[in-house]
């Protein structure tokens, strides 16, 4: 193997070693909720509902409040949201938890709940403040997140490597070839 080739397959390994630290996101968060009134609150939820089997909580749901129109309120200090998961398409306990507020601000609140399967899942929110109760209920699907595992970007990209190592091969031995025939015909 040339040194050429060499140091391409060194490069090449290198980066796929290095995939594992490659994550692509699977897509934007959604709403399922826009602007809906309820009590004194003005409520959008949105999602990005991904089932894990491993236990992590990567049902994402953001709330947005904001005082209903004609209140002339913004959301007071002491509003909580409190979002609630249940599966429908299936028996299964529901999940649960307190929104924290996003960088510090109450009108915009976010929360990660374990999804454990694919399916159908009741979404429910619960505001609790000095306005008064709200509660907004939805649904979403759950999907499992669709990026391979990185270890596959190995396995995917191994055929076109190794057709461009073989072909750089075949371009330097050409070259050779050729740089080799032009010097016997001189000589």
């Amino acid at each position: 193997m040339t040194r050429r080739a060499r140091v391409v397959a060194v490069f090449a390994a290198a980066l796929c070693l290095r995939a594992g630290a490659v994550q692509a996101h699977d897509g934007p968060p959604y709403p399922i909720v826009s602007d809906l009134i309820a009590g004194a609150y003005s409520i959008s939820i949105w999602t990005d509902p991904d089932a894990t089997d491993d236990g992590t909580p990567e049902g994402k749901f953001w709330v947005m409040l904001a005082g209903a129109p004609g209140t002339g309120r913004d959301v007071p200090a002491g509003t909580a949201a409190r979002v609630t998961i249940a599966p429908t398409d299936r028996e299964g306990p529901p999940a649960a938890g307190a929104a924290v507020p996003v960088d510090g601000t109450l009108t915009n609140q976010y929360i990660a709940l374990l999804m454990p399967h694919e399916g159908a899942y009741r979404v429910t929110v619960d505001i609790a403040g000095p306005l008064g109760p709200a509660r907004v209920e939805s649904h979403v699907d759950a999907t499992y997140d669709t990026r391979p595992a990185p270890i596959l970007l190995v396995v995917y990209a191994f055929p076109f490597v190794a057709i461009g190592v073989l072909w750089a091969r075949v371009m330097w031995s050409r070259k050779r070839q050729a740089t080799g025939n032009r010097q016997s015909a001189t000589g």
